[in-house]
């Protein structure tokens, strides 16, 4: 990120933008629903860079069943067996569905790369595969959309700082986080290396700047409706139906059954 200042955005502006541009995403997903199309979303940036953030924004008014968020876990003992590209391949959408990966494949680009925990010869395999892998992907037909998510170190350090005061938000905070701190420059060697390899015509990188979180929600939901050829598809003509007459069914007494008390009574 460069050194420039970012200006926040004001809470009524991103607020009303935000509501707007949720909107538009109820009808992109109804567009994907309709056509049987597949929408990837790779999601991918260094820690409190304002990923998973984001990604609530994107979802919070759609569909869960058609839009779900891919968070996978450290690989089983199994997974490490595999063609490294396998378990995401599990997680690709089908038709008329939507994916949000809150970090992908490019862990191995990243943290397994920064960290060790894969060989040299494995991260070199993945540099050559990844294009092949998602020119695949494209070709069959999956919308494929890469976006980083960039952050300064000191404001990333503040994030850090906040996660640590919040009761909320501590989960947030592990022990490689914060080696992240000492690895700054590491992770960006790691990340200029992986854009040399995997910034590709069918799958191009979109870099969030992201020291404001809320510009960087706008920026990125915005783009990728301006990405996306979809178009507003009328929605099934709905009729409320007259509750029928009653046939005689009287309910059991309230008191055969256990409530949950009142908490809100005491507030």
């Amino acid at each position: 990120m460069t050194g420039k200042k970012t200006v926040k955005l004001p809470r009524a502006v991103y607020e009303k933008e935000l509501l707007r541009l949720q909107t538009e995403l109820v009808k992109l997903q109804e567009w994907v629903r309709a056509e049987g199309a597949r929408l990837v979303v790779v999601f991918e940036g260094r820690d409190a860079a304002g990923k998973g953030s984001t990604i609530k924004r994107v979802t919070e008014h759609l569909n869960p069943r058609a839009a779900r968020v891919a968070a996978l876990p450290k690989p089983t003992e199994r997974e490490r067996t595999q063609w490294y590209f396998q378990r995401y391949v599990e997680h690709l959408p089908a038709a008329g569905e939507i994916v949000l990966f809150d970090r992908s494949w490019y862990n191995r680009a990243g943290v397994e790369h920064v960290m060790g925990f894969c060989t040299k010869e494995e991260h070199q395999l993945f540099l050559r595969q990844c294009p092949v892998f998602e020119r695949m992907l494209v070709e069959d037909g999956i919308l494929l959309h890469k976006y980083w998510f960039s952050v300064s170190g000191s404001e990333q350090q503040a994030r850090f700082r906040r996660r640590l005061d919040d009761p909320l938000r501590c989960w947030k905070l592990s022990p490689m986080d914060l080696e992240s701190i000492t690895r700054w420059e590491a992770y960006s060697r790691a990340k200029d290396e992986m854009l040399v390899h995997t910034d590709i015509v069918e799958a191009p990188w979109f870099v969030v700047e992201s020291n404001d979180k809320r510009r960087a929600r706008l920026n990125m939901i915005a783009h990728l409706l301006d990405s996306v050829p979809y178009h507003e598809v009328p929605p099934p003509v709905l009729e409320l139906p007259e509750r029928p007459p009653s046939t005689g069914y009287v309910r059991p007494p309230r008191g055969l059954q256990t409530h949950v008390p009142d908490h809100a009574a005491g507030l």
